[in-house]
């Protein structure tokens, strides 16, 4: 068996994409904007009256690192002591201090939690975007996916969460929650998400999705015959959602045709879903009840708006330098 080489003077190495990405959000993630939303509701001083707390934008990088990768609060402590990209992303320098432990974590996650910071959060940010000029238009599209919760009963309470429902899509079951969500036609940014019962009909959230300045509003069959409900919120709004075509045995091709032309813009939606879903791993629920899960879908669809005009936001940096 060969000598390992000391830590520290390896010859090779290679920047990976996990490290290339969190460089990239490091860049690009509003981090005194964020942290002052947080502030007002973050300790000054330790529970137990010793040191001071861990500087507040350590714990927000934590926090994103845990909704980036799809981690537990013990996972992500592990993570930190096995990860040199994500030490360095959160500041940390094992020669001086430990990492924070899985209880700090979850002490600072309960406590985003507790004061509902998701959605300011996710102001915030499409904010910080409307100023570098990515700004909400005019167009919305709805829409509405499941995302599962464990159907098992063996656990300690012996049941399922009461929160979570069942439900029937195609020919298949589903157990769990439903995410709505809003999003910008022209950019895809999310600027509404909702959580539900996987049970509830994804029409009964639209009023809640719109922001009410729209001139169009996209959305697939489920949300056909909403037109009151659109121009109640939205009164300028054309209801662009798509309509019924298949009639027992017999298929309308005009119906049809136009339902394919409003894909073309409805269809951006699933690239917004996608992120929170199958980049930053959000197909399972991580905790019990509707209110923890929906902040988690808020900070996330908040950091996928960050995801998806990365580049624009790059280029924009680079520009100004």
């Amino acid at each position: 068996m060969k000598q390992q080489t000391l830590a520290g003077f390896e010859r090779y190495g290679k920047t990976t994409r996990r490290a290339q990405f969190l460089a990239q959000m490091d860049r690009i993630v509003p981090w005194s904007d964020l942290a002052a939303v947080v502030e007002p509701f973050y300790p000054k001083v330790s529970e137990a009256g010793g040191r001071p707390p861990i500087p507040l934008e350590r714990m927000l990088r934590i926090y994103f690192l845990q909704l980036w990768f799809n981690l537990s609060d013990p996972a992500v402590e592990e993570a930190l002591y096995d990860s040199v990209a994500m030490r360095s992303f959160a500041g940390i320098d094992l020669g001086q201090e430990a990492a924070p432990d899985e209880t700090t974590v979850c002490k600072f996650r309960h406590l985003l939690e507790r004061h509902k910071l998701g959605k300011p959060l996710l102001k915030t940010v499409n904010e910080y975007l409307a100023r570098n000029g990515i700004k909400i238009s005019n167009g919305t599209i709805v829409d509405a996916t499941i995302i599962s919760a464990p159907s098992s009963t063996k656990n300690k309470q012996r049941e399922r969460d009461p929160e979570m429902h069942q439900t029937a899509k195609g020919k298949q079951w589903y157990f769990g929650m439903k995410a709505h969500v809003g999003v910008d036609s022209r950019h895809k940014l999310i600027h509404t998400i909702l959580a539900s019962a996987a049970n509830i009909s994804d029409s009964l959230a639209l009023p809640h999705l719109l922001h009410g300045k729209e001139t169009c509003v996209w959305g697939d069959q489920a949300y056909q015959g909403q037109s009151e409900v659109i121009r109640k919120v939205a009164p300028r709004a054309r209801d662009l959602t798509h309509r019924r075509y298949r009639f027992g045995r017999r298929v309308d091709e005009t119906i049809k045709a136009k339902n394919r032309t409003k894909s073309k813009v409805r269809s951006k939606v699933e690239h917004a879903i996608g992120v929170i879903k199958r980049v930053f791993g959000f197909q399972k629920v991580r905790y019990r009840g509707l209110a923890k899960n929906l902040h988690r879908l808020q900070v996330s669809a908040a950091l996928a708006n960050l995801f998806m005009m990365r580049r624009r936001l790059l280029r924009l940096q680079a520009r100004c330098a």
